[in-house]
């Protein structure tokens, strides 16, 4: 028995992204297992990248795969000016912002109304 998964172009980002870095940062919160966290972190990346890839190509992925990776790096020292989850939350924001600007919003399957005669 498989599990099935989505197509890469099927998959909206912006909340993998989310749940990436978020859950990452609980995971190791609450567990106290800070590598554990990195593979929540890991796996919504490469989840989210493959889809980058497909629908984006080489370029547009780098540059979200490095937003992605470098909110969560910028997070740790953000946090001991804000807090940690200011921190998180922000560097969440605008990693996942960024996927749903640069990949989401051109897969999106609303279209506006056709104009009529």
């Amino acid at each position: 028995m498989s599990t099935p998964v989505k197509p890469a172009e099927a998959v909206r980002t912006a909340p993998v992204v989310a749940a990436g870095l978020l859950g990452g940062y609980i995971t190791a919160r609450e567990s106290g297992i800070r590598p554990l966290g990195g593979v929540v972190l890991g796996a919504a990346g490469l989840y989210a990248g493959r889809t980058w890839l497909a629908r984006r190509g080489v370029a547009t992925t780098a540059v979200l795969g490095a937003t992605y990776v470098l909110g969560f790096g910028l997070s740790h020292p953000l946090a001991k000016k804000i807090g940690a989850w200011p921190a998180v939350l922000g560097v969440t924001g605008v990693a996942a912002g960024a996927a749903a600007l640069l990949s989401d919003a051109a897969y999106d399957e609303w279209s506006p109304a056709q104009p009529e005669a």
